[in-house]
């Protein structure tokens, strides 16, 4: 059984808020405190304190896991603090004039991760994750979604290659002097087009509210970071080459969105997606 050490909230700062989790910073302390909501607290506490351990210990920049925590409420985990830190959305938003910059850095980092092999007897292949997923949770989409997604994992090449999990450009931090991954707990394994399609999602699908809440920047700059990275990523500025390697990640989105969407607010596609999607994948 996983131990938790008990913090007490006044000696910490409230400092950031996300889709799952609120952070804190100790006000002596070099360290911040990550608290998940209520639900599945402690699954995905665990989850990424772990995940988080075995990536910082392959050599991944990313800030170190320290331990688990509780509040006597909420669980989570203690990060070493990164002093005057800001995120690549952060900067962005704060300097529009550095997209490009910041969105070809991104473009490096991503391509540096995949090009690393994953030690596969510490991490999850995504497409055993996802197969979990439609068969335990099958019911959240029609049948006919939940079978072409599980025909999609079986047919998909498999691969050792590292993969963030929620590749966002929200999920960098730097310092000025280091850049360092952050929100490790979906990080796992497979076909780098898992990760890309995920991505495409949040740069081309997010909606205003949410993606100022989150990212802190609007959906027309997210598209225009995706059209950096995406040309920088792959090396190519041929719109046809672009657009038929995009048109590729669409089923690895597809068969992605279910999970990632019950695992982040526990929801349920819309029926129209529901009866869209399927021919997506098939």
């Amino acid at each position: 059984m996983n131990t938790y050490e008990t913090i007490d909230l006044n000696d910490y700062v409230q400092t950031g808020e996300g889709g799952t989790s609120l952070t804190y910073t100790h006000q002596t302390r070099h360290t911040m405190a990550k608290l998940f909501n209520l639900v599945n607290e402690a699954e995905l506490a665990e989850k990424e304190f772990l995940t988080a351990r075995a990536v910082f210990e392959m050599g991944i920049p990313t800030p170190e896991p320290l331990q688990l925590i509780t509040d006597g409420e909420r669980r989570g985990v203690e990060y070493e603090l990164i002093s005057n830190k800001r995120s690549f959305t952060r900067i962005i938003s704060q300097e529009p004039e550095r997209l490009e910059e910041i969105s070809l850095a991104f473009a490096r980092m991503v391509r540096e991760l995949h090009t690393q092999k994953a030690d596969t007897s510490r991490f999850t292949s995504v497409k055993e994750r996802l197969r979990r997923f439609y068969q335990e949770k099958g019911d959240l989409v029609t049948e006919e979604y939940k079978e072409n997604a599980l025909n999609f994992i079986d047919k998909s090449p498999d691969a050792d290659t590292c993969l963030h999990g929620d590749l966002h450009i929200g999920n960098i931090i730097t310092d000025g002097q280091r850049n360092l991954w952050i929100d490790l707990g979906q990080f796992s394994y497979g076909e780098p087009e898992w990760d890309l399609g995920w991505m495409w999602t949040i740069c081309n699908q997010i909606d205003g509210q949410r993606s100022d809440f989150i990212l802190h920047v609007t959906p027309e700059t997210l598209k225009a970071h995706w059209n950096i990275f995406i040309a920088a990523y792959l090396g190519t500025h041929d719109q046809e080459a672009i657009g038929q390697y995009t048109r590729r990640l669409m089923a690895y989105y597809a068969v992605r969105l279910p999970y990632m969407l019950d695992m982040q607010v526990q929801g349920r596609l819309p029926e129209d997606a529901l009866q869209q999607l399927p021919k997506v994948i098939g």
